[in-house]
């Protein structure tokens, strides 16, 4: 097919009236079709079924300390759980908390420590006439949904191939006192599928800040995620806290991760690892906040779970249910797109998400359309600080829910709106 650019006044109108047939067509099915959100599909939530009958007695309620996982206690986590968590975290299981099943919920807390105690002795940042952080930018919503709801500047910085514009990121922490983080998604990001580069990490690490208690919010979520078994087709990703110890700046990090893409969003298991005095610090206000979350469930996670090869061993499971939803969507956006050059997106090798962009002004407008057929999409904007996309042009795509023939036709119907948009502002 010829690329729009390239076509007469004439054939981009007659190419726009033949999509509106196929529109038409689409909206008479009378379509229910849902990519919006990131969430496993009940084939791969089945995988961990098992884990659930792993706790049938009493006898099965003690951790191999000798803890009774059913009473209170236990701050920080049972034993076991402490080291599933820091391998999945690369940190060592004394840096270790482990947390219920939310990492969104640890991060949330975690920000409100900062903002209501300060970080290892400095000044509360409630305490400041304005605090800032940085948003790597196409990124995660819910990152950003935290930033604004507790009343902090968001500044968007681009996103590379190999992680955020570090010469941008640079600039702007080492001129100005009031930026105090950067929320990261290192690995397999949300949603470019991107893994930061050794460089960017080294960077991240090593950078001269005007805020001493500049802080990285590292949110490992796809650790674990490669879509492929082949190691060589596995993204790799340096460790911050190593690269922080390393930089002279022990304490700059929060690592986070959870089960919830592994095991069961609604009941899995998160955790959080950092310097040991970030550690000691943030113990010592969880004792008032709590006395201890589900050892019952970090129970069943250790005993399912085992290891990093038994991680390793489950993740094959899933990621053979979700490589061919990726390639699915790979071969759709490259038939129905690849030729008439108005879109661009990403080949991730892991993760939950293509980024798709399409012509400045369209994303809004594509993402109507493919609504009003039946096929929603995550919002256009949200993948931006305060829901602005400066351009309208993205939209991230999750393929994990929808059962492959569902898929399929959504994917149809969103190629056709990404046409439509496209041929529409290009007149």
């Amino acid at each position: 097919m010829t690329a729009y650019a390239d076509m007469t006044a004439e054939q981009r109108a007659a190419e726009l009236a033949a999509l509106r047939k196929d529109y038409a067509a689409f909206q008479a099915k009378g379509l229910s079709l849902n990519m919006a959100r990131g969430k496993p599909a009940a084939a791969q939530l089945d995988l961990s079924m098992p884990m659930l009958g792993l706790i049938a007695q009493t006898s099965d309620c003690f951790s191999e300390d000798g803890t009774d996982c059913r009473n209170y206690g236990v701050l920080d986590g049972i034993p076991e759980a402490k080291r599933l968590m820091a391998a999945m975290l690369d940190d060592a299981p004394e840096n270790v908390i482990v947390f219920g099943n939310s990492s969104l919920t640890v991060m949330y807390d975690t920000l409100a420590r900062c903002l209501d105690f300060g970080c290892l002795g400095s000044a509360p940042w409630c305490t400041l006439d304005a605090v800032k952080w940085l948003c790597p930018a196409p990124g995660y919503d819910r990152h950003f949904a935290i930033t604004q709801a507790f009343g902090i500047e968001m500044i968007p910085v681009a996103m590379t191939e190999d992680g955020p514009d570090m010469d941008e990121v640079e600039r702007l922490v080492r001129d100005d006192a009031q930026v105090k983080g950067i929320w990261c998604v290192p690995k397999y990001s949300n949603p470019g599928g991107i893994t930061y580069s050794d460089e960017v990490v080294r960077r991240l690490a090593s950078m001269e800040c005007a805020a001493e208690d500049f802080r990285i919010f590292w949110d490992n979520a796809y650790a674990v995620h490669h879509l492929s078994d082949d190691a060589s087709e596995q993204d790799q990703l340096l460790d911050i806290a190593a690269a922080c110890a390393e930089a002279g700046n022990p304490h700059r990090y929060f690592k986070f991760a959870s089960t919830s893409k592994v095991t069961l969003p609604g009941a899995g298991v998160a955790a959080m690892a950092a310097s040991p005095e970030n550690i000691a610090d943030a113990k010592a206000h969880l004792t008032v906040q709590m006395i201890g979350h589900d050892k019952l469930n970090q129970l069943r996670h250790a005993r399912f779970l085992r290891d990093a090869e038994g991680i390793a061993a489950h993740m094959r499971k899933h990621a053979a249910i979700l490589r061919p939803k990726f390639a699915l969507v790979e071969e759709k956006l490259s038939a129905g797109l690849g030729e008439v050059g108005v879109a661009r997106w990403t080949h991730p090798r892991g993760g939950y998400f293509v980024s798709f962009d399409g012509p400045a002004g369209t994303a809004k407008r594509t993402v109507e359309l493919a609504r009003e057929a039946g096929v929603v999409m995550t919002g256009a904007g949200a993948t931006w600080p305060y829901g602005r996309d400066p351009h309208d042009s993205n939209i991230r795509i999750a393929p994990t829910l929808p059962p492959l023939e569902e898929l399929d036709e959504a994917l149809d119907v969103f190629v056709c709106c990404a046409k439509i948009a496209a041929l529409e502002v290009m007149g």
